[in-house]
């Protein structure tokens, strides 16, 4: 009877020990969320922020970007936006066709390179026939008439605009757009990417 009294005792104490631990997780997770919304910018559908790996940053904002973005560069070295929703505030899905577009001379300013991509909801790159996970500036997309840009999300490709195609999976997805080595417009959060819009 006392060894089961002993086990009951120590089945308790396990019991606590995990709830205990499953609460401290989740509360992690909570005051990361906050901490990274307080420093995040939404404009257009897009959700950036500008002081990832910045010194002292605090451990919780620290600990967010490492969830979401490991090994992440700087702002001056590069800035990142991603969107799940279009410019109406719904769900991205390959169910629907989209068009990106960039109003001449309005491309994402740099001194390298920037590029959209296609992501998974978890993040993932999705594979597609023509294998293309993104665009950028380094695809030879080609320019209106007036020189803007449009860039065709969709599953199909859109037709006579092959070039500026990112493929898009059946489901969900989420696009993530890179600027690297940004312009003083991009890092003093006067330049915004235009919405994602339902074609």
């Amino acid at each position: 009877m006392t060894q089961f009294l002993t086990l009951l005792s120590v089945s308790h104490v396990v019991q606590g020990v995990i709830v205990g631990a499953v609460l401290a997780f989740l509360t992690a997770q909570l005051l990361m969320n906050v901490a990274l919304n307080a420093v995040t910018t939404k404009v257009n559908g897009w959700s950036t922020t500008l002081k990832c790996g910045q010194p002292g940053n605090g451990l919780l904002l620290r600990a967010a970007y490492a969830r979401t973005l490991p090994a992440v560069n700087v702002a001056q070295e590069a800035a990142y936006w991603t969107t799940t929703v279009d410019g109406a505030g719904r769900r991205l899905t390959g169910q629907r066709e989209y068009v990106l577009h960039f109003p001449a001379g309005q491309l994402p300013p740099n001194d390298a390179f920037w590029s959209l991509t296609m992501n998974d909801v978890a993040g993932f790159m999705v594979s597609n026939p023509i294998n293309r996970s993104s665009v950028g500036s380094t695809s030879g997309l080609a320019p209106n008439a007036d020189g803007s840009v449009d860039i065709y999300i969709q599953r199909t490709p859109p037709a006579g605009h092959e070039s500026n195609w990112l493929p898009a999976p059946a489901g969900a997805f989420k696009l993530m757009l890179r600027a690297y080595l940004p312009s003083r417009a991009i890092l003093d959060g006067e330049y915004h990417v235009p919405p994602v819009i339902q074609s």
